[in-house]
């Protein structure tokens, strides 16, 4: 078996053997170091053909071509021969002789100029040294690509059992093979020798292929690491000096939307993540950095030191030399132009767009021992890239919605005032505007304190003003209600306002509040104290007879039938009570006729000024959804806190657009299909109320305002602005809201008393 395995010697080196003598084994890192020059040797004449690698496959197979190498010959051969003449070529092309192996002859042409080894020839080392790497290529090819057959080779029938040595090729076990490789093995090896030792065992082992009649050298084989045995993946090894030197990652750059947009994140721990990093196999093996004077590398090689810091909300992985030298630096979260970290960016839009504001948000994350987008950062991101993105984001889907009741014909719009602090001191006052059907809101207009001359009382019908004067322009509007604001109806009593066609009703809960007020301050009088108990009767009646009536007449002839129903009179000359048969044994008090309490109940049913307002409530319009709403912006704008201008404008158009977007969600449903249903308990009426449960909002138009204030920002041509500069509108142009210039800090210590036993500020 071990004679089949034999080798003849080659014709161009007869050499003596030396039987007896135990094979010397070349040190581990010596072998390394050769194997990887004669790797990049090869790696040079190799080519990455891509997807024409299965077609180059079949057409070797079709022509039976046993290598690679004489494949490339053919092709070649083809070429050349369709270039020299007009008709294709008839004859075969005629296969190259390998040349010899340059293996061999680097071995040969390497040694000291004084060794020389009997019966071999020298050869010339100029010649050895000009061999075209094509050759080289060859000649490795004619080793591994005689048609391996991989079956074959791993067969136990050829295999053969051999020293344990990985330095094993089939030429060492010839007889006749040269002694220059023991020889080298002996001056890198001769302070011990295992086979002087008595007690010394050979280890053997079964050597795959070392029976076939020209067994393989695995030494000239490319060595396949374990990341390079993909299944089904074809050889797409690059050029060898980039696959030997792995490139340093950059940092990642958004340069479009969707770079960031959707990308999932974590909070990560330091410690954690320096536990990672430590486990890492750095792709840089030395300290490049050069020092400044003599600029000469530092040339530290590894292990270098992880150090993790903070830098806004990223965490920063640091690679440190043992010289002090930053080797490499990894960030956790992508950079924009001119080096904003898209975290940072990205939570100080989302402040913003979810309705938080940053002193709650930086407490979180002072409590979590995070660190956050510095403040001033904040605000200069919120004004410079997404207030002006949110307001052409919002005057884009109002559009849509304008656009499809501009199809409708006759609209009816509800509009109703929030103000941002109760009282008379509010700052700002949103007027909103919702269409009556579809209950969209089509109309945000926000005034400034400072828009009405400091006048927070007509803040109100500035805004209803300029709302109408809009409205009037884009849709077909013929009614609008509001609530009972004196102001407002007197704009609707003469003026452009009365002949405009538009036809202003009231809402019906604000005019029944009215009365319950009015019928109340009445109770609180001397013997009037049954009408208390009527209140609530009364006020029904007003909101059916609303509901009811069709014109005004029938309005009258319903409304004072009340007068005589409280007493106990449901039939008289004029008319006769709507309602059925009433129990006999009702214990609720009926009011004398002529009493006061009876008189003060008559002064309020024929009000002539209450009955001239009457005619704007038979419409029975309602403004509820619009409270609804208003208590929807707290949400995005909450009273406890103050906004600048446009901060507060773009927070109002968040709660339009969440409301827009979220208003025909459908009910939720239990899983036997039933609605499902909550309970709220209303502390002035003291009863339980019933209302369905909507499905989750989704908030999908979130992502489409995030890409448009990324794409503001990826655009722009320079970082983000150092100041903040005001708009034309801003209503701070008109100066401070105080309208009086602010004293001096000395000057307030000094006459600033404190109330009661209060401790007064400390002075310097």
């Amino acid at each position: 078996m071990a004679e089949q395995a034999k080798f003849t010697v080659p014709s161009y080196a007869v050499t003596e053997g030396k039987p007896g003598k135990k094979r010397k084994t070349v040190p581990v890192q010596e072998k390394a170091m050769n194997k990887k020059s004669l790797d990049k040797q090869r790696n040079k004449t190799r080519v990455n053909i891509g997807v024409a690698f299965q077609r180059w496959r079949e057409l070797r197979e079709l022509k039976g071509l046993k290598s690679d190498s004489l494949m490339a010959l053919f092709l070649l051969d083809s070429y050349e021969k369709d270039i020299s003449t007009s008709t294709p070529s008839k004859s075969g092309f005629t296969m190259a002789p390998p040349p010899v192996s340059t293996i061999v002859s680097e071995s040969l042409s390497d040694r000291d100029d004084d060794f020389s080894v009997p019966g071999v020839e020298e050869l010339d080392s100029s010649s050895v040294q000009d061999k075209n790497i094509q050759e080289l290529d060859a000649s490795m090819s004619s080793l591994d690509l005689d048609v391996i057959s991989e079956d074959e080779f791993n067969n136990i029938k050829n295999s053969v059992i051999d020293w344990e040595d990985d330095t094993w090729c089939p030429d060492m076990e010839t007889k006749s093979v040269s002694s220059f490789e023991e020889d080298e093995t002996k001056e890198i090896d001769t302070d011990y020798d295992d086979s002087d030792d008595e007690d010394y065992i050979a280890h053997i082992c079964v050597r795959t292929g070392g029976a076939l009649k020209t067994p393989i050298c695995l030494n000239s084989l490319q060595t396949i690491s374990m990341e390079d045995t993909v299944h089904d993946a074809e050889d797409n090894s690059q050029d060898p000096t980039i696959a030997d030197i792995h490139p340093i990652p950059e940092t990642t750059k958004i340069m479009v939307e969707d770079d960031i947009i959707g990308q999932p994140a974590s909070i990560t721990y330091h410690s954690c993540l320096k536990l990672l990093a430590e486990y890492l196999v750095l792709p840089v093996n030395m300290c490049t950095a050069k020092d400044t004077n003599t600029n000469a590398e530092c040339g530290a090689h590894k292990p270098f030191e992880v150090n993790i810091h903070s830098r806004g909300t990223a965490a920063i992985v640091e690679w440190i030399c043992c010289n002090g030298h930053t080797v490499w630096k990894w960030s956790s979260q992508p950079n924009f132009k001119y080096g904003m970290l898209a975290g940072d960016f990205m939570l100080a839009c989302n402040i913003l767009l979810s309705g938080n504001n940053y002193a709650k948000i930086s407490l979180l994350f002072k409590f979590m021992n995070m660190r956050m987008v510095e403040k001033s950062s904040f605000f200069r991101i919120q004004d410079s890239y997404c207030v002006d993105t949110i307001k052409e984001f919002w005057k884009e889907k109002r559009a849509e919605i304008i656009a499809q009741l501009q199809s409708k014909g006759p609209i009816v719009a509800l509009g109703d005032a929030r103000m941002d602090s109760p009282g008379f001191c509010a700052q700002y006052c949103t007027y909103s505007t919702m269409e009556n059907e579809t209950k969209h809101i089509i109309s945000m207009v926000n005034i400034d304190k400072r828009e009405t001359m400091r006048n927070s009382v007509v803040m109100e019908k500035e805004a209803f003003q300029q709302t109408f004067e809009a409205l009037r322009q884009e849709i077909n509007l013929t009614e609008i209600c509001t609530d009972a604001h004196s102001q407002i109806s007197a704009l609707f009593n003469k003026g452009k306002y009365r002949d405009s066609g538009v036809h202003h009703t009231l809402d019906v809960w604000h005019g029944s509040k009215n009365l319950s007020k009015k019928i109340h301050a009445a109770g609180q009088q001397k013997g009037c104290a049954i009408l208390q108990m009527w209140n609530k009767d009364i006020c029904n009646h007003f909101w059916y007879c609303c509901k009811t009536a069709d014109t005004y007449e029938e309005f009258i002839d319903m409304w004072v039938g009340v007068l005589h129903h409280v007493t106990g009179e449901h039939t008289w000359a004029l008319g006769e009570c709507k309602h059925g048969p009433l129990l006999d044994d009702r214990d609720k008090e009926l009011i004398e006729s002529g009493s006061v309490a009876h008189e003060r109940l008559a002064e309020i049913i024929l009000d002539e000024r209450w009955l001239k307002v009457v005619p704007k409530y038979l419409n029975f319009r309602s403004t509820a959804d619009l409270e609804s709403f208003h208590n929807h912006i707290l949400m995005y704008a909450s009273k406890r806190f103050s906004f600048s201008p446009p901060v507060y404008a773009a927070r109002t158009m968040l709660a339009g657009l969440d409301y827009n977007h979220h208003l025909h969600r459908p009910a939720r449903r239990k899983a036997d299909g039933t609605i499902q249903y909550g309970k709220v308990y209303n502390k002035k009426s003291r009863k339980w109320r019933l209302y369905s449960l909507k499905v989750e909002k989704d908030y999908s138009y979130i992502s489409d305002l995030q890409r448009a204030i990324l794409l503001r920002r990826i655009s722009a041509n320079k970082g983000i602005p150092r100041s903040r500069t005001r708009r034309p509108d801003d209503p701070r142009q008109h100066g401070v809201l105080s309208g009086a210039p602010a004293p001096s800090t000395q000057e307030l210590l000094q006459i600033q008393v404190s109330r009661g036993l209060g401790q007064s500020l400390p002075k310097q």
